[in-house]
């Protein structure tokens, strides 16, 4: 069944395992090849490609204490080997302030580096201005196939990031875009943006 027939509740929340790493990067260029500045700092090469599968098989295989992969299916259409389509994903890390590391590996030589130091420094330095020593889990992934968006997909993902976050009495985090910041307001999280934020804003849910 096509992508945009399934009902809703065909819908279902599951842990994503390293076989599905290749289709979750391509859910992930799928979903952001139309934003400018996500293009240039990640283009579409092979190289960038196994650059992020690398990445996130790493983490998926390495830090299995904190950062967490989930996935949503539809259980009324399947893929080319015949599992159910994956919906949307979402990378929850679940470390503690002071247990954070470099959130990436060094950059591929496809990818503009002096510019990737840039953004995603300034990213760090607004979550460490606006949660400071705070316990709280951070977002650090969160996309929809163009196909399911508006279904409820990107939700699910996020509800289940937040009600952890609550049975831990802890605050949570993300760097959303403008555009997509409604969506976590549905959920609790605050827009503590600075005035020069631009396109990316600062998102909190406190504990």
């Amino acid at each position: 069944m096509a992508a945009d027939t399934s009902t809703a509740n065909a819908l279902k929340l599951e842990d994503a395992t390293a076989d599905d790493i290749p289709a979750l990067v391509e859910i992930w260029f799928a979903a952001f090849h139309n934003d400018p500045a996500l293009a240039h700092l990640w283009p579409n090469t092979g190289g960038v490609r196994k650059w992020w599968e690398d990445a996130n098989r790493n983490d998926m295989l390495n830090k299995l204490t904190f950062h967490r992969y989930i996935k949503i299916v539809d259980t009324e259409s399947t893929d080319l080997q015949r599992k159910p389509r994956i919906a949307a994903w979402a990378k929850w890390d679940l470390s503690m302030p002071e247990e954070r590391g470099r959130r990436y590996p060094p950059w591929h030589e496809d990818m503009p580096a002096g510019e990737c130091d840039v953004f995603f420094g300034r990213e760090e330095t607004e979550r460490r201005r606006v949660m400071g020593s705070l316990k709280h889990f951070y977002l650090d992934t969160l996309v929809t196939h163009p196909g399911y968006q508006r279904r409820g997909a990107g939700l699910m993902l996020l509800q289940w990031g937040c009600n952890l976050a609550d049975e831990h009495g802890v605050g949570a985090y993300v760097d959303a875009s403008k555009a997509g910041a409604r969506l976590y307001e549905r959920c609790g999280f605050v827009d503590e943006s600075g005035s020069d934020a631009g396109d990316v804003a600062s998102m909190a849910r406190r504990p």
